[in-house]
């Protein structure tokens, strides 16, 4: 007789939490021997929904390393959790985290990249912030490269599209392993390893004023460094730290067709399947054939060493982790992008928009976790999801009902998935403190539960200030998902 066995809700010690990232929130670009990172070159958008993460050419580079002063590069002065993280994980623990996602700066640790030593310093801080954690009894969650790497690098190899970044990169890792083994139970390569295909923020590698062809030349190449780079660093922390996992992280780029057209649905599959070839090969250590003909067909060459195929398959993923914000909308003849919508994409008449041009789908969450459970059968992560709203701060408070109610239409989403079989780990939502934006650099691009008293301009005593989403947030880890 058949009998119900199927999970009701979230788990036993399901890991509930938030995620920030060095460049967005730790400022103290130039102090205790830190080098200057590719973040902290990137100007501030000019218009709130245009992206700046990619526009970096050899000219704005040198403006940039001229420059030693903030106001054109935000990422430099962060929200100074460098200096106020302690304040910071006491306002997480008092929501009740379980787990932490942040990431370590490279330029911290290899100020050039290639150092021989690297600098105590940089290792120091992340002592004092997991020890800090560890206080709290809030797991780690460390991200190895998030959207930065030391710019001396760019300016020798030109980031990841140099094969010699692999061997820096791999120095970088198996320091930290050692450095942290037995304290950080997870790890994760590389931050939404996919918009690679985007350019320099995730690459490292100017390509600007390239034809398209060249520019997809050195992305995918530069991606197949990244994705040797990771397998190798799953290799050392598995020999050094056998009881941590490391996995894989990427932008999940949900696609639906734009009508039932056949040519829709299959360009709409085909736009899956081009988001989903990076944990293809992290989570089964090989290039899938549609890819293959997709280089065939645009004349791209990956250039492999001998050893790399086997690399990338003798050392698969622990779990797969991705962000979350929107779905796109794809037919056979679109012409256009998203406007705002971060990926190519047609607007979806069915859906609401942030304040950013991003359009809000819970639904998709659900859709996103159980096709990955079909198609990996790996525990999933959801390691970034969140509303960045203009938040107003009036008479000490911010009423933030718009983000509770974001939150509680994904966190629903994420229930009925764990109720359909998806093996879910935890859910550590973007930006649990506001931090200065990934996409145009700027403040009032606001995510958290906790208010930072800084503006656009960096004007503001950083006074920390807790928002109306700060007590939901934590009734809804108190009570494991239920009180919602």
């Amino acid at each position: 007789m058949y009998k119900e066995t199927y999970p009701k809700t979230f788990p036993k010690g399901f890991l509930w939490g938030g995620a920030t990232a060095a460049n967005q929130v730790e400022g103290a670009w130039n102090i205790d021997g830190k080098g200057m990172s590719t973040a902290e070159v990137v100007q501030k958008a000019d218009d709130r929904r245009q992206m700046s993460m990619s526009d970096v050419t050899q000219e704005t580079l040198q403006v940039a390393l001229a420059d030693t002063t903030v106001e054109r590069y935000p990422k430099r002065r962060g929200i100074d959790f460098y200096h106020h993280y302690k304040e910071d994980i006491a306002l997480f623990a008092e929501m009740g985290f379980k787990v932490y996602r942040f990431s370590i700066a490279w330029s911290r640790i290899f100020p050039k990249g290639e150092d021989q030593v690297p600098n105590e310093a940089g290792l120091v801080f992340y002592d004092h912030v997991l020890a800090e954690l560890e206080k709290y009894d809030i797991k780690p969650l460390v991200t190895l490269s998030h959207y930065e790497m030391p710019i001396a690098l760019t300016q020798k190899y030109n980031g990841w599209a140099g094969r010699e970044t692999i061997a820096a990169f791999n120095r970088f890792t198996e320091t930290v392993f050692n450095r942290y083994k037995k304290q950080v139970p997870y790890w994760l390569t590389f931050n939404e390893i996919n918009t690679g295909t985007w350019g320099f923020h995730e690459t490292g590698a100017i390509d600007k004023g390239l034809s398209e062809k060249e520019q997809l030349q050195i992305r995918y190449q530069a991606l197949h460094h990244q994705f040797v780079a990771s397998a190798i660093a799953t290799k050392q922390l598995r020999e050094i730290d056998s009881t941590a996992k490391i996995g894989s992280m990427l932008a999940r780029m949900q696609t639906y067709p734009a009508t039932p057209n056949p040519k829709d649905v299959r360009a709409a599959q085909l736009a899956d399947e081009k988001n989903l070839f990076f944990t293809d090969v992290q989570a089964r250590g090989e290039y899938p054939e549609y890819m293959n003909r997709f280089f065939h067909e645009n004349d791209i060459v990956i250039q492999m060493a001998e050893d790399d195929q086997a690399i990338l398959l003798a050392n698969l993923v622990d779990f797969i982790s991705f962000s979350y914000y929107m779905t796109n909308v794809t037919a056979h003849n679109q012409v256009g992008d998203g406007a705002g919508n971060m990926a190519v994409g047609g607007r979806n008449p069915y859906l609401k928009e942030s304040d950013w041009g991003w359009q809000i789908d819970p639904v998709g969450l659900r859709i996103s976790l159980n096709t990955m459970w079909d198609r990996y059968r790996k525990p999933l992560f959801i390691v970034e999801n969140g509303l960045g709203a203009l938040d107003k701060l009036e008479n000490g408070q911010v009423h933030d009902q718009y983000r509770i109610d974001y939150l509680r239409q994904h966190i629903e989403q994420m229930k009925e998935s764990i109720k359909d079989g998806v093996d879910l780990l935890g859910y550590t939502m973007w930006g649990p403190i506001d931090l200065i934006s990934f996409s145009t650099s700027e403040m009032s691009k606001r995510y958290g539960f906790i208010y930072v008293d800084q503006d656009d301009n960096g004007e503001g005593t950083l006074k920390r200030i807790k928002k109306d989403s700060f007590e939901w947030y934590q009734q809804v880890i108190k009570t494991n998902g239920e009180q919602l």
